[in-house]
This record gives structure tokens, sequence and C-alpha cells, in this order.
């Protein structure tokens, strides 16, 4: 099961991005809840009980409690706390994405490995020139001595 979901996150196909950006997706949400439901709150009581969410400043004329009451009053605002909040989400999913991207090329680079070692053994020393040739050539492309059959 595990070979195959290598293969399966290996391939370059569009069914396989089409999965990617729907998990993608999904895994966006559980980010932004993260992010807005354990750590701002956590990170808001470290600071003194602040709220990241409703952290704003009022760009027109009053003195609104929340930005939804400063929007409902059609008053310009700049909401830093959200824009922190993103910023956070942001940062959580590119460490992950860089996590999961890191591991894909480690296996990529165990497979390259595997495979030079597999095209090593696949070749022979021609006896004539002592060039690598494969193992079961009849001719040395070097020298183009005419060589045993394997």
């Amino acid at each position: 099961m595990w070979k195959e979901f290598k293969e399966f996150a290996m391939k370059g196909n569009v069914i396989d991005l089409a999965v990617g950006v729907i998990i993608g997706g999904a895994f966006g949400k559980i980010v932004t809840s993260l992010v807005n439901d354990v750590i701002m709150p956590l990170v808001g009581l470290l600071l003194g009980q602040m709220d990241f969410s409703n952290a704003f400043i009022t760009l027109g004329k009053g003195d609104f409690a929340t930005i939804a009451e400063a929007q409902a009053a059609k008053v310009p605002t700049l909401n830093y706390g959200l824009f922190i909040n993103n910023v956070v989400d942001f940062l959580i999913i590119a460490f992950t994405i860089f996590i999961v991207i890191k591991q894909i090329n480690r296996f990529n680079r165990k497979k390259e490995v595997k495979e030079e070692v597999a095209e090593e053994k696949a070749t022979k020393p021609c006896p004539y020139c002592y060039v690598e040739i494969h193992k079961e050539a009849t001719r040395c492309p070097h020298c183009t001595s005419v060589l045993e059959s394997p």
C-alpha cells in the first residue's frame, strides 16, 4: 500500500494535481482553524488578553469595539490583527509544504542512488581498452573490439 501511495504521489498527472488541490484546500482550513482557534488565542493570552481577530485601527471618525461594528457603520479600518493571523497561517502552510517537499526529494534521491547502483552493476570493463561498457555489449564502442558473448 505504501509503495502504491509513493507511485501515486510521484506521478505527474492532472488527476493527481486535482486531488492535491482538494487536499490542500482542506488542509488550509485545518491550518486556519489552528491559527485562529489555538495559536493566536495563546499568543493573545501571553500578550495580555489581546484578541488578534479584532485588532484594528479605524481610518475614519468614530470609536468602535469590533471590526464588524466599524464595517456596519461603513468606516474604513486597517485590520492588522487579521493580517497577523493570515501571516501565521501562511508560515505554517509554507513550513508544512517545505517538510513534504523535503521528504519527497529524500525519497527521489534514494531512488536515484538505487538506479545508479543498478547501472553500475550493469557495466563491465572492456578487456582490451578497459573502458566501462554495458555488460551485455558484444562490441566496445570505444576501441571497437569484438567481445565474447556474455
